[in-house]
């Protein structure tokens, strides 16, 4: 497509989206009536107005049954995962009983790793790229501790080359070549939260389990922002939480895909937990655990009912709209994003930002890091002042991702423009 610098274009391209109506489906921040262009869905996703709707009838069934309504609500709560499951396995691409909607994403790696990092001998090493999430760094730091490696020793970190801001897949591939006797798992995040590289994770997945590795990934920023395909890439096991591109609220409950070929492993170690027991016969009660024989058997107790019918109304939307739908959208919203913002560089006698977010279609998703070259910390200051939310990383890094289910072609255009002015 052909695309034009102006607010008619944008305005254009907004008239002729299939997926126009559904910004309305969310509840838009505003202040003195005026609605702020939200670009963190990166961070924490808008709530659907009918999230109140949903959270409210499990209120309403925990007031009229008590504990009953596990059986007796209109909607009994013991069935209510599958709810979860059927719509968020076309999402990350895989079957319904591969998922387990459960606890939040830290918790579910830890637990993953119980199953999937089994070191042996010399097979003791974790692959991972670095400056990881934090959090997923403490939670590799101090995973082998608990087997008594030092972190130092047992984790291998990937960098970017010299002078560049992403890695470079054949690097990825190489390390994996290189320790191919000392890895025991490769746990990648799908796309790096900072830089919002998408990693080739088929093809390392392959290659590392070739070199006789699990493989793991974090989709926090990937789950409902990319396609997926974890089953058919056979992807061992991947953890991700809900809040940002899936919109299910803050601190809300995340889940663990694992793939089906372990369901019915009798020797898989696990942490184990009463909501993970054989549901035909968990209330009997009976000592010696007996797993549920798909993901469900990961789980350890009783779920958080309003965080799942927060999660339920987040994607039923997703269902509404339908999730091919939402990936052509995020493909031309974010053609859209790098035009205005190359036609705002292109703008100033030399250029101010340089793009650390891989260009290409299948490297990225809705996110753009920009490093500021020039004045960052001001100009993210007076975006946020002139009702633009977008994020700030240190040192010289501003995030912003249009999302294809409540983002418009104007809001991007309104960006380009205000940045513009700014500079």
């Amino acid at each position: 497509m052909q695309f034009q610098n102006s607010l008619a274009f944008a305005q254009q391209l907004d008239a002729q989206d299939p997926l126009k109506e559904f910004r309305q489906q969310f509840i838009i921040p505003t202040e003195n009536g005026k609605e702020k262009v939200y670009f963190l869905g990166n961070s924490l996703g808008l709530q659907p107005k009918r999230t109140n709707d949903f959270v409210q009838t499990i209120m309403n069934d925990w007031a009229t049954h008590g504990v009953e309504s596990f059986f007796h609500a209109d909607e009994p709560w013991m069935d209510y995962h599958q709810h979860l499951t059927q719509p968020l396995s076309k999402i990350v691409g895989c079957l319904p009983h591969e998922l387990s909607v459960m606890n939040n994403l830290s918790v579910n790696l830890h637990l993953m790793l119980v199953s999937f990092y089994r070191p042996q001998g010399k097979r003791f090493k974790i692959l991972c790229e670095a400056k990881a999430f934090p959090s997923d760094q403490y939670m590799m730091e101090t995973h082998v501790k608990h087997h008594g490696f030092d972190p130092a020793d047992a984790i291998i970190e990937i960098k970017p080359r010299a002078g560049e801001h992403t890695i470079r897949n054949e690097d990825v591939l190489q390390k994996i070549v290189e320790h191919k006797d000392e890895l025991a798992l490769v746990l990648l995040g799908g796309i790096n939260y900072y830089s919002g590289q998408v990693f080739d994770m088929q093809t390392i997945t392959q290659l590392a389990q070739q070199a006789g590795a699990k493989v793991g990934f974090d989709l926090a920023h990937a789950a409902g922002n990319i396609e997926l395909n974890l089953h058919d890439w056979h992807v061992d096991f991947a953890c991700w939480c809900s809040y940002k591109y899936l919109n299910s609220g803050p601190g809300a409950v995340a889940a663990v895909y694992i793939h089906d070929r372990y369901h019915n492993d009798e020797k898989m170690i696990r942490f184990a937990g009463w909501w993970g027991y054989d549901q035909a016969t968990r209330f009997k009660m009976d000592k010696g655990f007996k797993p549920m024989l798909s993901a469900e058997g990961w789980q350890l107790g009783t779920p958080a009912m309003m965080m799942y019918a927060s999660h339920r109304a987040a994607l039923q939307v997703v269902e509404e709209a339908g999730w091919t739908n939402i990936s052509t959208k995020r493909k031309l919203l974010t053609a859209y994003l790098w035009y205005i913002l190359d036609e705002v560089n292109a703008s100033q006698t030399k250029p101010i930002i340089e793009f650390i977010t891989p260009r290409k279609e299948n490297e990225h998703g809705c996110q753009v890091s920009m490093n500021m070259l020039e004045r960052g910390k001001e100009i993210y200051n007076e975006l946020m002042k002139q009702g633009f939310y977008v994020d700030w990383r240190e040192p010289s890094v501003i995030r912003l991702a249009p999302v294809p289910l409540y983002n418009t072609f104007e809001e991007v255009w309104k960006f380009g423009h205000q940045l513009k002015l700014i500079l």
